[in-house]
């Protein structure tokens, strides 16, 4: 079955980076647009980044647009949120996602469009 788990979570100074990884496994990495979810208590479930296919479109929340960048590499199906620039507000528990897309459609941003999940990594910065 469908196997995400991340990784590359901790503690950090606000304006500190840090570079979470999610490796893929039992599943046709090539198939699914990937994405990054966080969420902070009390709080729901939020939309991060995400990655197309064929890595040729992103999309950025407002909150972390500039700071944040995902990338993907086939080669190890894993994929990549490199967060610089860090604050208090984006401590939270962040995970990885896999949206089967056999046909090109445009990234979603909603939890519901994504049916893999990982077990999420802590991430806490510190000011």
């Amino acid at each position: 079955q469908v196997q995400l788990v991340e990784s590359g979570g901790g503690l950090v100074q606000a304006g500190g980076s840090l570079r979470l990884s999610c490796a893929a496994s039992g599943l046709t990495f090539s198939m699914y647009a990937m994405a990054w979810f966080r969420e902070a208590p009390g709080n729901e479930r939020e939309f991060v980044a995400a990655i197309s296919r064929s890595s040729v479109s992103t999309i950025y929340a407002n909150s972390v647009k500039g700071r944040f960048t995902i990338s993907r590499d086939s080669a190890k199906n894993a994929v990549y949120l490199q967060m610089n620039s860090l604050k208090p507000e984006d401590t939270a528990v962040y995970y990885c996602a896999a949206d089967y897309t056999p046909l090109i459609r445009p990234l979603v941003t909603t939890p519901h469009e994504y049916d893999n999940w990982g077990q999420g990594t802590q991430v806490t910065v510190s000011s």
